[in-house]
Protein backbone atom coordinates (compact mmCIF):
# COMPACT_ATOMS: atom_id res chain seq x y z
CA UNK A 1 0.00 0.00 0.00
CA UNK A 2 1.22 3.50 -0.84
CA UNK A 3 0.39 6.32 1.54
CA UNK A 4 0.23 9.98 0.42
CA UNK A 5 -0.63 13.24 2.15
CA UNK A 6 -2.84 16.03 0.79
CA UNK A 7 0.17 17.56 -1.01
CA UNK A 8 0.81 14.27 -2.85
CA UNK A 9 3.93 13.59 -0.83
CA UNK A 10 4.49 9.92 0.01
CA UNK A 11 4.59 9.00 3.70
CA UNK A 12 6.68 5.91 4.35
CA UNK A 13 8.98 6.90 7.22
CA UNK A 14 8.18 6.93 10.94
CA UNK A 15 10.44 8.58 13.52
CA UNK A 16 9.42 7.19 16.89
CA UNK A 17 10.68 8.51 20.22
CA UNK A 18 10.79 5.73 22.81
CA UNK A 19 11.62 8.06 25.72
CA UNK A 20 12.05 11.73 26.51
CA UNK A 21 14.88 11.00 28.96
CA UNK A 22 18.52 11.60 28.13
CA UNK A 23 21.83 11.09 29.90
CA UNK A 24 23.36 14.22 28.32
CA UNK A 25 22.35 17.88 28.64
CA UNK A 26 23.32 19.26 25.26
CA UNK A 27 23.24 23.03 24.99
CA UNK A 28 20.97 23.05 21.93
CA UNK A 29 18.55 20.37 23.15
CA UNK A 30 17.57 21.20 26.72
CA UNK A 31 18.32 23.56 29.62
CA UNK A 32 21.26 22.75 31.90
CA UNK A 33 18.90 21.70 34.69
CA UNK A 34 17.17 19.29 32.31
CA UNK A 35 13.44 19.10 31.59
CA UNK A 36 10.43 17.78 33.47
CA UNK A 37 10.40 14.14 32.41
CA UNK A 38 7.19 12.27 31.80
CA UNK A 39 6.07 9.65 34.33
CA UNK A 40 6.52 6.16 32.93
CA UNK A 41 2.76 5.65 32.58
CA UNK A 42 2.66 8.60 30.18
CA UNK A 43 5.01 6.86 27.75
CA UNK A 44 3.81 4.41 25.14
CA UNK A 45 4.40 0.86 26.31
CA UNK A 46 6.35 -1.53 24.10
CA UNK A 47 3.09 -3.35 23.38
CA UNK A 48 1.45 -0.10 22.28
CA UNK A 49 4.45 0.77 20.11
CA UNK A 50 4.32 -2.65 18.47
CA UNK A 51 0.61 -2.27 17.78
CA UNK A 52 1.07 1.22 16.34
CA UNK A 53 3.98 0.26 14.08
CA UNK A 54 2.08 -2.81 12.91
CA UNK A 55 -0.90 -0.65 11.94
CA UNK A 56 1.28 1.91 10.17
CA UNK A 57 3.09 -0.87 8.30
CA UNK A 58 -0.22 -1.97 6.78
CA UNK A 59 -0.82 1.64 5.71
CA UNK A 60 2.48 2.10 3.89
CA UNK A 61 5.17 2.85 6.48
CA UNK A 62 8.25 0.78 5.63
CA UNK A 63 11.05 2.65 7.41
CA UNK A 64 11.24 3.23 11.17
CA UNK A 65 13.78 5.21 13.15
CA UNK A 66 13.88 4.92 16.93
CA UNK A 67 14.89 8.12 18.69
CA UNK A 68 14.60 9.77 22.09
CA UNK A 69 15.74 11.40 24.26
CA UNK A 70 18.35 8.73 24.29
CA UNK A 71 16.77 5.41 23.26
CA UNK A 72 19.11 3.23 25.32
CA UNK A 73 18.07 4.98 28.52
CA UNK A 74 14.87 2.97 28.20
CA UNK A 75 15.16 -0.46 29.77
CA UNK A 76 15.06 -3.48 27.45
CA UNK A 77 15.22 -1.42 24.26
CA UNK A 78 16.68 -4.40 22.39
CA UNK A 79 13.48 -6.34 23.13
CA UNK A 80 11.52 -3.67 21.26
CA UNK A 81 14.03 -3.59 18.41
CA UNK A 82 13.83 -7.35 17.98
CA UNK A 83 10.04 -7.19 17.78
CA UNK A 84 9.89 -4.32 15.27
CA UNK A 85 12.24 -5.96 12.76
CA UNK A 86 9.81 -8.89 12.60
CA UNK A 87 6.79 -6.75 11.65
CA UNK A 88 5.66 -7.52 8.08
CA UNK A 89 6.16 -4.50 5.84
CA UNK A 90 8.94 -2.90 7.90
CA UNK A 91 11.94 -3.08 5.58
CA UNK A 92 14.42 -0.89 7.45
CA UNK A 93 14.90 -0.15 11.13
CA UNK A 94 17.27 2.69 12.01
CA UNK A 95 18.49 4.14 15.29
CA UNK A 96 19.58 7.56 16.49
CA UNK A 97 21.72 7.59 19.63
CA UNK A 98 24.22 9.73 21.52
CA UNK A 99 26.44 6.67 21.89
CA UNK A 100 27.00 6.80 25.65
CA UNK A 101 25.34 3.43 26.35
CA UNK A 102 25.33 1.96 22.85
CA UNK A 103 28.59 0.04 22.49
CA UNK A 104 27.42 -3.01 24.47
CA UNK A 105 24.58 -3.62 22.02
CA UNK A 106 26.47 -3.21 18.74
CA UNK A 107 27.09 -6.95 18.13
CA UNK A 108 23.38 -7.71 18.45
CA UNK A 109 22.43 -4.69 16.34
CA UNK A 110 24.71 -6.06 13.65
CA UNK A 111 23.19 -9.54 13.98
CA UNK A 112 19.59 -8.40 13.59
CA UNK A 113 20.52 -6.25 10.60
CA UNK A 114 20.00 -2.70 11.84
CA UNK A 115 19.89 -0.58 8.67
CA UNK A 116 21.94 2.33 10.02
CA UNK A 117 22.86 4.25 13.14
CA UNK A 118 22.91 8.03 13.43
CA UNK A 119 25.39 9.10 16.10
CA UNK A 120 25.03 12.55 17.63
CA UNK A 121 28.54 13.95 17.90
CA UNK A 122 29.14 17.69 17.72
CA UNK A 123 32.86 17.70 18.42
CA UNK A 124 35.90 15.43 18.45
CA UNK A 125 37.51 17.47 21.22
CA UNK A 126 37.03 16.05 24.73
CA UNK A 127 36.82 19.41 26.49
CA UNK A 128 34.41 20.91 23.98
CA UNK A 129 32.32 17.74 24.21
CA UNK A 130 32.00 18.29 27.96
CA UNK A 131 31.12 21.94 27.48
CA UNK A 132 28.44 21.23 24.87
CA UNK A 133 26.87 18.16 26.50
CA UNK A 134 27.52 19.24 30.12
CA UNK A 135 28.65 15.67 30.76
CA UNK A 136 32.04 13.93 30.66
CA UNK A 137 31.13 11.04 28.34
CA UNK A 138 33.44 11.56 25.38
CA UNK A 139 35.29 8.23 25.63
CA UNK A 140 32.18 5.97 25.59
CA UNK A 141 30.84 7.84 22.56
CA UNK A 142 34.08 7.44 20.63
CA UNK A 143 34.13 3.75 21.57
CA UNK A 144 30.66 3.42 20.06
CA UNK A 145 31.76 5.15 16.86
CA UNK A 146 34.80 2.91 16.47
CA UNK A 147 32.78 -0.25 17.09
CA UNK A 148 30.12 0.78 14.58
CA UNK A 149 32.82 1.28 11.97
CA UNK A 150 34.55 -2.01 12.86
CA UNK A 151 31.26 -3.87 12.53
CA UNK A 152 30.56 -2.15 9.21
CA UNK A 153 27.20 -0.82 10.38
CA UNK A 154 26.30 2.19 8.20
CA UNK A 155 26.80 5.24 10.39
CA UNK A 156 26.06 8.92 10.06
CA UNK A 157 27.46 11.49 12.44
CA UNK A 158 25.03 14.31 13.21
CA UNK A 159 26.75 17.53 14.25
CA UNK A 160 24.78 20.65 15.12
CA UNK A 161 26.74 23.74 14.07
CA UNK A 162 26.74 26.26 16.92
CA UNK A 163 28.26 29.71 16.68
CA UNK A 164 30.94 30.14 19.31
CA UNK A 165 30.72 26.50 20.39
CA UNK A 166 32.08 24.07 17.80
CA UNK A 167 33.05 25.90 14.61
CA UNK A 168 36.62 24.68 15.12
CA UNK A 169 35.28 21.11 14.86
CA UNK A 170 33.91 21.35 11.34
CA UNK A 171 37.23 20.46 9.70
CA UNK A 172 38.22 17.70 12.20
CA UNK A 173 34.79 16.12 11.74
CA UNK A 174 35.18 16.22 7.96
CA UNK A 175 38.57 14.55 8.34
CA UNK A 176 36.79 11.52 9.83
CA UNK A 177 35.53 10.88 6.30
CA UNK A 178 39.05 10.63 4.88
CA UNK A 179 39.66 7.00 5.88
CA UNK A 180 36.21 5.94 7.11
CA UNK A 181 32.99 5.13 5.29
CA UNK A 182 31.03 7.57 7.39
CA UNK A 183 28.66 10.36 6.45
CA UNK A 184 29.18 13.50 8.54
CA UNK A 185 26.12 15.73 8.48
CA UNK A 186 26.21 19.33 9.68
CA UNK A 187 22.87 20.60 10.92
CA UNK A 188 21.61 24.14 11.30
CA UNK A 189 20.87 24.86 14.93
CA UNK A 190 17.16 24.91 15.77
CA UNK A 191 15.30 26.52 18.70
CA UNK A 192 14.40 23.18 20.30
CA UNK A 193 16.26 23.49 23.59
CA UNK A 194 13.33 23.78 26.00
CA UNK A 195 13.82 27.52 26.28
CA UNK A 196 13.03 28.82 22.79
CA UNK A 197 15.46 30.80 20.68
CA UNK A 198 18.73 31.59 22.41
CA UNK A 199 19.98 33.65 19.49
CA UNK A 200 18.54 36.67 17.69
CA UNK A 201 19.28 35.25 14.25
CA UNK A 202 20.83 32.15 12.77
CA UNK A 203 24.45 32.93 11.95
CA UNK A 204 25.52 29.55 10.61
CA UNK A 205 22.93 28.91 7.92
CA UNK A 206 23.30 25.93 5.61
CA UNK A 207 24.68 28.27 2.93
CA UNK A 208 27.37 29.59 5.27
CA UNK A 209 28.29 26.06 6.37
CA UNK A 210 28.70 24.92 2.77
CA UNK A 211 30.72 28.02 1.91
CA UNK A 212 32.99 27.47 4.90
CA UNK A 213 33.65 23.87 3.87
CA UNK A 214 34.32 24.88 0.28
CA UNK A 215 36.89 27.43 1.43
CA UNK A 216 38.84 24.67 3.15
CA UNK A 217 38.18 21.98 0.52
CA UNK A 218 38.14 23.61 -2.94
CA UNK A 219 37.71 20.15 -4.56
CA UNK A 220 34.43 19.60 -2.68
CA UNK A 221 31.78 18.60 -5.17
CA UNK A 222 28.06 17.98 -5.11
CA UNK A 223 26.84 14.39 -5.33
CA UNK A 224 23.27 13.24 -6.01
CA UNK A 225 20.91 13.49 -3.07
CA UNK A 226 18.95 10.31 -2.28
CA UNK A 227 15.18 10.45 -2.61
CA UNK A 228 13.58 12.43 0.22
CA UNK A 229 16.99 13.48 1.52
CA UNK A 230 17.01 16.20 4.16
CA UNK A 231 20.64 17.01 3.39
CA UNK A 232 22.61 18.52 0.57
CA UNK A 233 25.33 15.96 -0.04
CA UNK A 234 28.97 16.34 -1.06
CA UNK A 235 32.18 14.40 -1.33
CA UNK A 236 35.90 15.16 -1.43
CA UNK A 237 38.06 13.31 -3.99
CA UNK A 238 40.04 10.54 -2.30
CA UNK A 239 37.89 10.54 0.85
CA UNK A 240 35.96 7.37 1.68
CA UNK A 241 33.04 9.06 3.40
CA UNK A 242 30.71 11.90 2.47
CA UNK A 243 29.45 15.19 3.86
CA UNK A 244 25.90 16.41 4.26
CA UNK A 245 24.46 19.77 5.26
CA UNK A 246 20.91 19.90 6.65
CA UNK A 247 18.90 23.12 6.42
CA UNK A 248 16.87 22.19 9.51
CA UNK A 249 15.96 25.77 10.45
CA UNK A 250 15.77 27.14 6.90
CA UNK A 251 13.40 24.26 6.04
CA UNK A 252 14.30 23.84 2.38
CA UNK A 253 13.34 20.14 2.22
CA UNK A 254 9.66 20.34 3.24
CA UNK A 255 8.47 19.79 -0.34
CA UNK A 256 9.76 16.22 -0.34
CA UNK A 257 9.15 15.34 3.30
CA UNK A 258 8.14 11.67 3.63
CA UNK A 259 8.28 11.37 7.42
CA UNK A 260 5.99 11.57 10.39
CA UNK A 261 6.90 11.67 14.07
CA UNK A 262 5.42 10.10 17.16
CA UNK A 263 6.62 11.58 20.42
CA UNK A 264 7.42 9.57 23.54
CA UNK A 265 4.02 10.52 24.96
CA UNK A 266 2.28 9.13 21.88
CA UNK A 267 1.46 12.35 20.04
CA UNK A 268 1.54 12.36 16.23
CA UNK A 269 3.47 15.18 14.60
CA UNK A 270 3.15 15.39 10.83
CA UNK A 271 5.72 18.21 10.88
CA UNK A 272 8.66 18.81 13.19
CA UNK A 273 7.40 22.35 13.81
CA UNK A 274 3.78 21.59 14.72
CA UNK A 275 2.62 21.07 18.29
CA UNK A 276 0.98 17.71 17.71
CA UNK A 277 -2.02 16.80 15.59
CA UNK A 278 -3.33 13.57 17.13
CA UNK A 279 -3.21 11.95 20.57
CA UNK A 280 -2.43 8.38 19.55
CA UNK A 281 -1.81 7.18 23.09
CA UNK A 282 -5.38 7.94 24.14
CA UNK A 283 -6.68 6.16 21.05
CA UNK A 284 -4.57 3.08 21.77
CA UNK A 285 -5.82 3.00 25.36
CA UNK A 286 -9.46 3.33 24.33
CA UNK A 287 -11.76 0.58 23.12
CA UNK A 288 -11.24 1.52 19.47
CA UNK A 289 -10.33 -1.21 17.02
CA UNK A 290 -7.31 -0.88 14.73
CA UNK A 291 -9.38 0.13 11.70
CA UNK A 292 -10.97 3.04 13.58
CA UNK A 293 -7.57 4.28 14.73
CA UNK A 294 -6.21 3.97 11.19
CA UNK A 295 -9.05 6.17 9.93
CA UNK A 296 -8.05 8.89 12.38
CA UNK A 297 -4.42 8.58 11.30
CA UNK A 298 -5.45 8.88 7.65
CA UNK A 299 -7.46 12.00 8.47
CA UNK A 300 -4.34 13.57 10.02
CA UNK A 301 -2.22 12.64 7.00
CA UNK A 302 -4.80 14.16 4.65
CA UNK A 303 -4.69 17.48 6.51
CA UNK A 304 -0.94 17.89 6.67
CA UNK A 305 0.60 21.35 6.52
CA UNK A 306 2.56 22.40 3.46
CA UNK A 307 5.80 23.17 5.30
CA UNK A 308 7.40 24.00 8.63
CA UNK A 309 6.56 27.68 8.40
CA UNK A 310 2.85 26.97 8.06
CA UNK A 311 3.07 24.49 10.94
CA UNK A 312 4.69 27.07 13.19
CA UNK A 313 1.97 29.62 12.39
CA UNK A 314 -0.75 27.09 13.24
CA UNK A 315 0.59 26.18 16.67
CA UNK A 316 -2.21 26.32 19.23
CA UNK A 317 -0.18 28.43 21.64
CA UNK A 318 0.66 30.89 18.84
CA UNK A 319 4.25 30.89 20.04
CA UNK A 320 7.46 29.97 18.23
CA UNK A 321 8.74 26.44 18.80
CA UNK A 322 10.14 26.20 22.32
CA UNK A 323 10.01 22.51 23.29
CA UNK A 324 13.10 20.47 24.00
CA UNK A 325 14.13 18.21 21.12
CA UNK A 326 14.26 15.49 23.76
CA UNK A 327 10.51 15.88 24.19
CA UNK A 328 9.76 16.19 20.46
CA UNK A 329 11.87 13.21 19.44
CA UNK A 330 15.15 13.84 17.65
Amino acid sequence: MNLFDNHNRPINYLRLAVTDRCNLRCFYCMPEEGIHYLPKKELLTFEEIYRLVSMLATMGISKVRLTGGEPFVRTDLMKLIRSIVEIPGIKDLHLTTNGVLTSTFIPELKKIGIASVNLSLDTVDKQRFKAITRRDEFEPVMKTLNLLLENEIPVKINAVVMDGKNIDDIIPLIELTRNNKVDVRFIEEMPFNGEGNHYTSLTWTYKKIISYIQEHYPALHKIPDPDYSTSYNYSIPGYQGSIGVIAAFSRTFCGTCNRIRVTAQGVLKTCLYDDGVLDIKTLLRSSLEDEAIKEKLLHAFRHRVKDGFEAEKKRSDHLPVHESMSTIGG
